[in-house]
């Protein structure tokens, strides 16, 4: 596809809710930012009270809900009441996709109180976490003692949990791969009530199948991960691209590892990689080295203190590179880690179209950003069927080989700018889980790849597609589905988080079966948890719906799993 005019389409009618919209700044200024910025604080007081707390008092706490959720459990009746799923209101969860499964009866457990840091155990360089502890705790917790997570996503918000069950990336995945693959053990509560520890030698299908099951194999109670260790500054290098789109991918694939293939060296490999594309000419790629603090302040250094509420948002200060030319600055560890936060990526000029001009940040940047569960409760069924149709939120997962036939894919198809690019590795491992790398990659060694792992990119499609900022026809569903269907035929894959218009087929053409509905049957999920198509479907769910699929499944032998 080498041909980037994108087709021309009729003038779309505006209605009413474009204008509701248009204006939606009003309601969040006066009301998502207040109520977000208390909900933040109370979080935070929250979070020093669970610090001030010795790890045995949290661990007894932990022990005492863990029996609360098997009590609760064992209390349902399968007869009379609906599947399992947490009580969790539907609009809390951070990600777009709407959970349209808890309009179908359901049997709620709640685990709100599961939002403790266990343990850090510096020994074994592993953090024990309960699954509702977000990123911004995390690091809190972690950076000062000059430790990490491995992968640590980029947005405050984030969960453990989610990030396990659905999907994590940061920019040192194309090191320690998916934030899944960080994680040694699991604690996962089964549909008997039975508690069991799940890691690569202990029920390994478990530990294997866990990510991206989306909580319907049992509940995750806690987790051990790994740590890393770090230094106290990122030193940043920007580097514009200008070019094609094939130029700009190339770059990028340079700047996440060398063409000599060794990919394993840390002289030719950085510890942070990350691009942005602008437009189909225009991209800066960025490649961080964690370094001390006397190195950040020696003489001559820039630091850019990029977490004040005050400061230019990140991806425009990227942006600067292509005037200015290449660039080097010191940022401070925390704040590169969560440097997407206040902004949303770029998602907050959509939602305050003034959030980026200098008044708005030093009035009131401090309360960035509204909480996106708080934007999803207060939109209403149109708004959200608005953003389905006209907005797109999506995240393309593609061998880095192929990243340059995906961005002259997106132009053509959506044409959303900007776009955001972080590489990460897929592992070859034991069995073949929900995503897996091609099969013979290793023979092939293309740039990134090791014989033990393939180099996959996230290409993240965040904004409104050009044709609507033009005033122009755009089918929104139509667009995804083609996009599914675009990453079936690549090997690539779709994060689940996002508004999936997969069929059921498609879906296990997309994610492997085997090995997840295994453990559906071994470890007593069918019946009591729905299944994750179903949890990830568009639309509402009626329970017959849902029980039919169920028993089918349980009758069928892995309906779309691959056969030898």
């Amino acid at each position: 596809m080498s041909d980037l005019q994108t087709s021309l389409r009729p003038k779309r009618k505006k209605g009413w809710v474009d204008y509701l919209v248009q204006f939606r700044w009003i309601a969040v200024i006066f009301v998502v930012l207040p109520i977000s910025c208390t909900i933040y604080f109370l979080i935070y007081l929250g979070d020093l009270r669970s610090e001030m707390k010795s790890y045995k008092k949290r661990q007894q706490e932990h022990d005492e809900n863990v029996k609360k959720v098997i009590k609760r459990l064992k209390e349902r009746d399968p007869k009379k009441d609906g599947l399992v799923c947490t009580a969790r209101k539907p609009w809390i969860a951070v990600g777009m996709r709407n959970v349209d499964y808890k309009r179908a009866r359901h049997f709620e457990v709640d685990l709100s109180a599961f939002r403790n840091i266990l343990e850090i155990d510096k020994e074994r360089m592993v953090a024990r976490v309960e699954p509702l502890v977000n990123m911004g705790q995390i690091t809190r917790a972690t950076v000062p003692m000059n430790l990490a997570l491995a992968v640590v996503a980029e947005l405050d918000d984030l969960t453990v949990g989610g990030l396990i069950n659905g999907y994590g990336i940061e920019g040192s995945s194309h090191i320690y791969g998916l934030f899944s693959d960080t994680v040694v053990a699991y604690e996962i509560v089964l549909a008997n009530g039975q508690l069991v520890r799940a890691t690569r030698e202990e029920n390994s299908d478990l530990y294997y199948a866990i990510p991206w099951s989306q909580g319907t194999l049992g509940f995750l109670v806690a987790a051990e991960i790994k740590l890393i260790p770090i230094k106290g500054y990122m030193k940043l290098t920007y580097t514009p691209v200008k070019g094609n789109l094939k130029d700009i991918a190339q770059a990028y694939m340079d700047s996440v590892g060398p063409r000599d293939l060794d990919q394993d060296n840390p002289e030719k490999v950085p510890d942070f990689v990350e691009g942005m594309v602008y437009s189909p000419t225009e991209a800066v790629c960025m490649t961080g080295r964690y370094a001390s603090k006397e190195e950040a302040k020696k003489k001559g250094n820039v630091i850019n203190n990029c977490g004040w509420w005050f400061k230019p948002w990140f991806y425009q200060h990227a942006q600067t590179a292509l005037k200015r030319g290449e660039f080097v600055e010191y940022i401070p560890t925390r704040e590169y880690y969560h440097r997407h936060t206040r902004s949303l990526y770029w998602e907050g000029k959509l939602i305050l179209p003034f959030g980026d001009q200098f008044w708005f940040r030093f009035l009131f940047g401090w309360m960035m950003p509204p909480k996106v569960s708080l934007l999803k409760a207060t939109q209403g069924e149109a708004i959200r069927n608005y953003y389905h149709e006209n907005h797109v939120i999506q995240d393309m997962l593609v061998p880095l080989v192929k990243v340059g036939d995906a961005l002259e894919w997106v132009h053509h198809e959506m044409e959303v700018y900007p776009l955001w690019l972080c590489p990460h590795r897929l592992f070859k491992l034991p069995v073949k889980t929900m995503v897996y790398p091609e099969p013979g990659f290793e023979l092939q060694r293309n740039q990134g790849d090791t014989p033990y792992a393939q180099m996959y990119t996230d290409v993240g499609v965040y904004y409104v597609p050009g044709p609507i900022l033009r005033g122009e026809v755009f089918d929104g569903a139509e667009a995804v589905r083609r996009m599914e269907n675009w990453l079936i035929e690549n090997h690539g894959f779709q994060p689940q988080y996002a508004v999936s218009e997969l069929s059921e087929k498609n879906f296990w053409r997309m994610f492997e079966a085997s090995l997840y509905e295994k453990c559906r049957r071994k470890y007593g999920a069918i019946g009591t948890f729905m299944s994750v198509y179903y949890k990830s479907k568009k639309g509402r769910k009626t329970e017959k719906e849902v029980q039919d699929a169920e028993r089918e499944v349980a009758e069928i032998e892995t309906p779309y799993a691959e056969t030898d």
